[in-house]
Formats: C-alpha cells, structure tokens, sequence
C-alpha cells in the first residue's frame, strides 16, 4: 500500500516537472542566500577569534603611549628594573600584512603565540629571523623572510621575534606593553617610571567582534530577506501542488488509504524533496559567498581595521544552519496545507474553488496577523530600545506589511472595478481579483525586494551625501603633515609662522570621560573650524566658548552613548568639568571624542606636543617641496586632501558592494517567484479563459491582458513599496544606525531611483508574465473547448 500511495503521489511531480522545478529552485535560492550570508559570517568571525587568540586583545591590560604611535626601548628597560612585569610588542606593516614581534621569553601565558617560545627552531640563532603565520599570509611574504606556517595563526598576520620585526619595519621603538596579570607588590607608580605612557583596561581595548556585530547583523538580516522571498516561491508551489493533489488526496482515502498515512507520505515525499534542494543551495550559498567574500573582506579592513581570511573554509555551523532553516521553512509552508487535508472533508476536496474557498479564511488570518504586526511595529518604534528591538522593528514592519498586501491589493482592485464601464474591463479586473490568493506569496516578495531596494538606496545614498559633506569638512586644509619629534614640530610651526599660513595643529591623547575612553583632542580655533564644521546641534557661539576655554565640543558617539547633549557638563579631567558647547557628527569612527582648545589640553598635558597639523595653502605641491626640504621630514609624511577623500570614498563605495548585490539577488528571486506562480496557475485559469474565449475575445488578446495584469500587479506593488521601502530607510538611519555605530544620518529622498526601480520591477514582472502569456498565446483551441466537455 505505501509502494502504491508513493507511485500515486510522485505520479504528480511527472506530470508536472515546472512545479517541481519551481520546488526545487525556490529551496535552493532561498538555502543559497541565507547559507551564504552564514557562510561569510562565520568565516569572518572564525578570523576574530583567531586574532584574538593571537594578540590577546581584550585579555591582558596594555600600556601604550599617550601620544603618538611608538614607546622607546629605554622606557620599557626603566619599567622592567622597576618591577613592572611587562612584555613588549611591536606592529607594523608589510606588503598588507600586519607584522606581530613578540618577545617569547616574556610572553605572558594563554596568548595564543606563547606557545612559540617553546619552540626550540624559533629561538635557536638558525631560526631566530623566522616567521610563523597560516598559509595564505606565507604566500604573501613570501621571499621577504624565513616563513613557518601554523593554521591557528589569525589571517593577514605574521609573528615572529621582536628583533627580527624590528628589523623587518626598520623601527627601534615598541608600540605597546603587554601587562602581565601577576606584579609584584610594591612596584613604583607608572607616573614615576614613565609618565608618557598610560594603562588601557583589557575591557576597554577595542573588541573587532563587537565592533562588527552591526555589519554581520545587517548580512544576516538580508540573508533572512532573501531566505523568506525564496521560501515564498516554496509555499505557493507547495499549495498548488496539494490543490491540484485533492482530488487524488480524495481517491486515495476513497480506497481506504487512512489519513494518517497519507498525511505522514505527504510530509516525508516534501521534506525529502527539500532536503535534497537545500543540499543544493548549500552548493550554491558555497559560490556567493566566495564571490562576495573579497569584498566583504575589504569594508571590515577599511571600516574596522579587521582582517578576515579570504579562502573560505566549509564549516559545520553555516552549511548546517541552511539545511536547517530550510527544512524548518518547508516544514512551516507545509503545515498550513496538511492542515486543511485534515480539516477539510473528504468530498470537499472535489469543488472546482476549493482552494479558492480556503484562501479567503486564511485572508481574515493574515490580516489579523498584520494587524497586530504592525501595532507592534509601532510600540517598538515609540519604546522598544537596543539593537535587537531595532531588528525586530524591522522584522515587524517588513512582514506585517507583506501580510496586509493582499488586503490591500483586493481594496485598490475593488475600487479600480468600481471606475470601469466596459464589460471587457469589468471581467478582467475581476478576473485579477480572484487570481490574488494565487499571486499574493510572489507580490509579497516582489514588495520586500522593491520596498528593501528603495530602503537601502536610500540609506546608500543618505550616507553618500552626508559623507561626502563630511570628508570637505574634515578635510579642509590641503595638506596633512605628520612629524616624529618635538624639534620637527616646532620648525614646522615656525616656518609657518614666517610665511603667515593658517595651520592647525592637532594634539590627542586618550582619556576617561563618561565611562568611556574617548580620545581627547585640543584644537587650535580659527577661521577653518568655524566656517566647515557643521553641528547637529550647538549654543550660539560655540566655538567662541571653546577658544575661551569655558566649553568643549563632543561628537555624537559619545554624546547618544552618555545621554548627553548641549548644556550639559562633562568631567574632562580630576579638577576640571566643562559644559558641552555643541555636538558634532562623526561618521565612520565608533569611537567618542571630545575637542577642546589648544590651550585647555596643554595644561592638563603639558608634556605632549603636536605632531599632526593641518596647512591651509593655495600652493600646496610647493608648499610641500618646502616643507620636505626645511623641516627635514619624509615625503611620505605629508598627505594631500584630495588623496585621502579618493581613499574613503573607495573604502565606502566597497563597504556597500555585499548588500548591492544581495539586492540584486532579491529582486531576480523575486521576478523568478512571479514567474513559477504564473506557470503553476496556467492549467487552473484555463476554466475561467475558456468562457471568455468563447464569447469573442482572442487568444492573442487573452495573451496580452495576462502580461497587462502582470504589469498592473508590479505597479501597485511598487505604490505600497515606496512607503515601506521609506520607512525601511528612517528605521535603518534613525534607529539600527544609531544602536549599532552612535550616529544618525539625514535621511534624503531620491524620486528618481525610486521611478527606475519601479521599472525595473515591473520590466521584471512583465518578462516573468511573457512566457505564461505566451503559453496561452498558443493553447490549442481544443484545450479550451475540453472545458466545456469536462465537468471542472
């Protein structure tokens, strides 16, 4: 009896292969999208892990400089015979790899390189000029030094001994110490040994995991999208199938098949048939994320600093994870049909609207769903807070709009019926009503794909202006001179003294404020900060407080993270509180800073000096040779404006390739949706085309109104798509950006994207239509009149 109920029912998927391909290539999109995401996540993640074990950020307290870059190896020889149980670092870089020295002796122990030093070749005087690093980075240095790979050395970094990297980078200095958690008691205080040098926390070094979390959130947020348009091409096949199934679903319990066992059949013949599809999307999820995964590796560098690997391994959480969601999608589109088999009497399932019938129940339930969907999206938008009830505002908002599509839809065609006068019309918008159950899966995820396009366009685009405004303000001098010693600062201060140049010299340190570690910034007023900084918000006269020394300007990180804002005070330093003048935007950097004049930062630290200045110029590639030949630092040292803007523009423009193509890939599984629905409904509109048919109208016209339904279901998706996909934006700006990095962004609005993507959908919609349309084009005349002769 199984044998033959099994026959029965693969006897279908022969009959009818679009379906089944419609089947499988929905599960394999959707797998595909979501385990790609994955995919890039966990190899991005799997690098974090593996740097963090490498470098032993976030494990041991530090002490780096107050100032500059570099701590001299008298300092850290002065700690040592005070007592200070200290390991030196040294970093740099080399053909875009990051060189680690460590000194193995010294190394404190549970740093993932401790295990070097007891590693006979690594100290011995053969071995000593050797490093060690992980396949794909020895490729790289390959030539440059004596290599020894080691898969558990972190992606893009080479460590070796501490003489040896000196060498490599041509430095004689440190750039951090490491501190070991065991000091002896009685050690001296670090003011008194070496006053330069500060103590950063192992909680308050910067953790690339958390200051990724947002991007990868965003990654899995879009492989969700993408995993729920494809999973609609699943759910619509799947209630096809079981509608064009009733009546052998009828057959079969007629015979005495129990429900039971037709139930459990069904349920094994489908999930069977997704695992095998899901199999597939892994296959394919494997090749967009070895696609992407270049340039996913290129933001993470230029936005945080973090380097990923780029060969992307086969890990066990991300392609287990797809063959997951993709059975527990299945399973989910699949319960809803099995239900109505189970609640449905067995000759119900023998009426010509049958399924018809059942969608109007599940209407009244869909629209209740997006009732309470979109309430709750807006007590989220009034008092839901962090991150992840910024996700679930988004997640709200996109399926409660996607569920109240079809409500809508069926309003706008009520009344659209309502204007028309020929019956031709009459007929053919009610015709388009009673395809809406049908349709309404692939119209929802046309909306997503068309309302997620025009959201994150928006933002692209928002951020593109904003950016840019912010590189000319930021970048207002045309040249950047960066010096190594006191002596070079005060020469280059004096000669652009002697020429009356406006420059501006920029000193900097860390400190707490808030509770936070900010870098604290002392700023020399004048005509340039004045004229190009632009506040969010400020008293009057703000820089006019600065320069007097009685207020201090925060960006806006530090300012949303502390709940401060203009007019409020802030603890600058042990004896000295000032109120905040104004807030600044400061895009792109996630970390609080706080600028006040030049004259404050010196009195709290007279011992540091500026060592990067801003040059106003007219002339700035002779200013430049001048500066070189009287000052007597390097060429490299001087930067001009104009470089560095064409630098983070090209970082940002490869910041937001991933999510370009994933929206691109939305909209195609979107259009292939449209298009698998259509060819599925074809054989089920043959009994409503055949009367009107018969009463005079042409094939070739039947033909063209099926490709004009297409296009007007297209154009009231994008009407809807145009608010939500707005609204997608002000959550993404307004919220998600400002939990995730600090900042909001302005939200611009760009019509005439908006126009070229509604007719880029409706293209889409209009060649997912021709082929369907061109099906019926072509129905011999015979297949129509066989409606009349069968009792349908």
């Amino acid at each position: 009896m199984i044998h033959a109920c099994l026959a029965a029912l693969w006897s279908h998927w022969r009959r009818n292969p679009l379906q089944l391909f419609a089947y499988f290539a929905g599960l394999a999109l959707a797998t595909a999208l979501w385990s790609g995401v994955q995919a890039i996540n966990s190899e991005a993640r799997a690098s974090y892990d593996a740097a963090a074990s490498t470098l032993g950020d976030g494990q041991f307290d530090q002490l780096v400089p107050r100032q500059g870059d570099g701590i001299e190896l008298e300092t850290y020889v002065a700690l040592r015979r005070a007592g200070w149980l200290v390991s030196p670092v040294v970093e740099g870089r080399l053909e875009g790899v990051r060189l680690i020295g460590i000194d193995p002796l010294t190394s404190p122990t549970g740093l993932g390189i401790a295990d070097l030093s007891q590693t006979p070749d690594f100290l011995d005087a053969e071995g000593a000029d050797q490093l060690v690093a992980n396949a794909q980075t020895a490729q790289v240095l390959e030539g440059k030094a004596t290599l020894r790979t080691d898969a558990t050395i972190a992606p893009g970094i080479a460590v070796g001994d501490i003489a040896t990297v000196q060498e490599m980078l041509g430095t004689a200095r440190l750039s951090r110490l490491l501190v070991l958690p065991e000091q002896p008691i009685g050690r001296p205080d670090l003011e008194t040994v070496a006053s330069d040098l500060m103590v950063q926390p192992a909680q308050q070094v910067a953790d690339i995991g958390q200051l990724t979390d947002s991007f990868h959130l965003n990654l899995t947020a879009f492989g969700l999208l993408s995993f729920a348009v494809g999973l609609f091409i699943v759910h619509s096949t799947i209630g096809l199938a079981f509608e064009q199934r009733r009546g052998m679903i009828r057959i079969l319990r007629s015979l005495g098949v129990p429900l039971r066992m037709v139930v459990a059949l069904i349920a094994i013949e489908m999930m069977t048939l997704a695992a095998i599809g899901a199999g597939v999307g892994i296959v394919l999820g494997y090749i967009i994320a070895a696609l992407l995964l270049p340039d996913v590796a290129a933001t993470l560098r230029g936005l945080y600093g973090a380097e990923i690997s780029g060969v992307l391994g086969i890990r066990t959480e991300w392609w287990l994870s797809g063959l997951l969601i993709a059975l527990f999608g299945t399973a989910f589109a699949l319960a809803g049909r099995i239900w109505q088999i189970v609640r449905m009497p067995l000759l119900a399932s023998g009426r010509p609207r049958a399924w018809v019938m059942a969608s109007a129940s599940r209407f009244k339930v869909q629209t209740a769903a997006a009732f309470v969907l979109l309430t709750a999206t807006g007590a989220l938008a009034l008092f839901g807070s962090g991150l992840y009830a910024g996700f679930a505002l988004l997640g709200c908002l996109l399926i409660g709009a996607a569920l109240a599509l079809p409500v809508l839809a069926s309003l706008a065609l009520s009344w659209v019926q309502g204007r028309g006068t020929a019956p031709v019309w009459q007929w053919f918008w009610a015709d388009t009503r009673q395809q809406l159950p049908g349709l309404s899966l692939a119209l929802m995820a046309l909306l997503l794909a068309v309302s997620a396009n025009i959201g994150v366009s928006t933002m692209v685009s928002s951020f593109r202006l904003t950016f840019v405004g912010f590189l000319d303000q930021r970048l207002a001098p045309e040249l950047f001179v960066q010096v190594e010693t006191a002596d070079q600062s005060a020469a280059l201060l004096a000669m652009m003294a002697r020429d009356n140049t406006e420059v501006l010299p920029l000193v900097s340190t860390r400190g707490q404020v808030a509770g936070q570690t900010v870098e604290l910034y002392g700023v020399r007023v004048g005509p340039t900060y004045r004229d190009a900084w632009v506040f969010l918000d400020a008293q009057n006269a703000a820089w006019d407080a600065v320069a007097d020394g009685t207020a201090v300007v925060v960006n806006e990180q530090l300012a949303r993270r502390s709940n401060l804002w203009v007019g409020d005070s802030v603890d600058i330093a042990n004896d000295l509180t000032l109120p905040i003048a104004a807030v600044v935007g400061d895009y792109g950097n996630p970390q609080g800073q706080v600028v006040m004049s030049e004259d404050v930062f010196i009195k709290l630290h007279p011992e540091l000096v500026p060592l990067r200045f801003g040059i106003r110029t007219q002339n700035a590639s002779e200013l430049r040779s001048r500066i070189v030949d009287q000052v007597g630092i390097s060429d490299s040292a001087i930067v001009d404006q104009a470089s560095i803007k064409a630098l983070s523009l090209e970082v940002f423009e490869r910041t937001f390739t991933v999510t370009a193509a994933l929206n691109v890939l939305t909209l195609l599984v979107a259009g292939f949706a449209i298009l698998m629905s259509l060819l599925t409904l074809a054989d089920l509109r043959l009994p409503q085309l055949a009367p009107v048919w018969a009463l005079g109208l042409t094939r070739r016209e039947l033909g063209l109104l099926e490709l004009l339904r297409a296009v007007a279901f297209a154009a009231l998706v994008f009407v809807l798509a145009v608010p939500l996909g707005l609204a997608l934006a002000w959550v993404l700006l307004s919220v998600i950006n400002v939990e995730a990095f600090g900042w909001r962004l302005p939200m611009f609005l760009f019509p005439f994207e908006y126009f070229r993507l509604g007719l880029y959908a409706m293209v889409a919609a209009f060649l997912a239509a021709a082929w369907p349309a061109l099906r019926l084009m072509r129905t011999p005349p015979s297949a129509l009149l066989k409606v009349f002769a069968n009792e349908r």
